[in-house]
């Protein structure tokens, strides 16, 4: 394993505590004793007449979620150990720092110790702080479940996260934070392949067993199994692969603009990145989808796993103008 940590078991909050550190013009650590030194805040969490916006999930997958937390982004990230949920009390210490009296919303991937956990936080910022939490999940993994509740979130949290922080940016009440975060989950849409399992510091190895030379269509990001292993193929193929499906479930029609993310799972390169958004915007010039704007690089990662994901979001005119909104965070700022 080519990693480099100190104990294993301490990697999370020695990651935290670095990210603090170099972040502090942005961050800083949460105080209350019910965070548990897994609540990072943005410098201005619970000052401004806004709803407060929480994100948060298991370590692992950097820079989600930890790298979104700054002005008119998130408000705090509830961490978990790697590929584990926070703790129902640090989700509960969140909604408490950044509260403003205008109640606050929950944002994550849709996996069940998520949900539980900050389901329970949620109760109890309600029961002794008649604080109101409302939650949108995200659900964007499209080979994950027919059943689109029951959906992943991968990639397409970004998305969504930047919609609600951008919402709340206006001074728009929590009903009105709600709808565009759902609005923005509604209409996102990933699909990934991976080219090897990420190592676990724990564990001392890979999570799961990958032979040398095969790829995974469809695996999430913690290595949920996907819908077809077999040989790596050309980058063109795999992409044909991966936007059949997105392009199916929608379904996107000729006309329809989009925003356009291209995520390395952690050990994809910006060059061979650049190589798969190459084949998806031809593939979306020939079904007559116009590319609004597009990203590419690590947004959501599993930590050294090689792989990438395409994420679709059909935009409105809402959409576009609460993605254009100005942020500055670590790792996505725009102006």
């Amino acid at each position: 394993m080519k990693r480099l940590f100190n104990d294993p078991y301490d990697i999370v909050e020695e990651m935290v505590e670095g990210y603090v550190g170099a972040h502090k013009q942005y961050v800083k650590m949460c105080d209350l004793d019910e965070a548990q030194g897994r609540v990072v805040l943005a410098n201005d969490a619970g000052t401004k007449d806004k709803v407060g916006v929480i994100i948060g999930g298991g370590s692992g997958h950097e820079p989600l979620f930890i790298g979104y937390v700054g002005e008119d982004f998130a408000d705090a990230v509830v961490i978990g150990n790697i590929n584990t949920s926070p703790s129902p009390d640090p989700c509960y210490a969140a909604a408490k720092a950044c509260d403003n009296g205008k109640g606050c919303i929950y944002l994550y991937g849709n996996y069940a110790g998520d949900v539980m956990n900050f389901d329970m936080g949620a109760e109890k910022a309600d029961e002794e702080d008649d604080i109101r939490v409302e939650t949108v999940l995200v659900t964007d993994d499209v080979v994950s479940s027919e059943n689109i509740p029951d959906r992943r979130g991968i990639a397409g949290d970004f998305f969504v996260f930047k919609v609600a922080g951008a919402k709340a940016a206006t001074g728009a009440d929590l009903d009105e934070v709600v709808a565009a975060a759902q609005k923005a989950n509604d209409n996102t849409r990933s699909m990934g392949v991976a080219m090897s399992s990420a190592t676990l510091p724990a564990k001392g190895g890979t999570i799961f067993d990958m032979e040398d030379g095969d790829m995974e269509i469809g695996m999430g990001i913690h290595g949920e199994p996907g819908i077809r292993r077999g040989k790596i193929d050309t980058a063109d193929n795999v992409i044909d692969e991966i936007m059949e499906p997105i392009l199916k479930d929608l379904p996107y029609v000729e006309g329809d603009e989009v925003y356009v993310l291209v995520n390395s799972l952690g050990a994809t390169p910006l060059i061979d990145l650049h190589v798969c958004y190459r084949r998806v915007a031809q593939i979306l010039e020939e079904k007559g989808i116009k590319v609004y704007k597009a990203l590419v690089g690590p947004f959501a990662c599993s930590m050294d796993m090689a792989g990438m994901s395409v994420t679709l979001m059909k935009l409105d005119d809402e959409l576009k103008e609460l993605m254009d909104a100005p942020c500055d965070t670590p790792y996505f700022t725009q102006k």
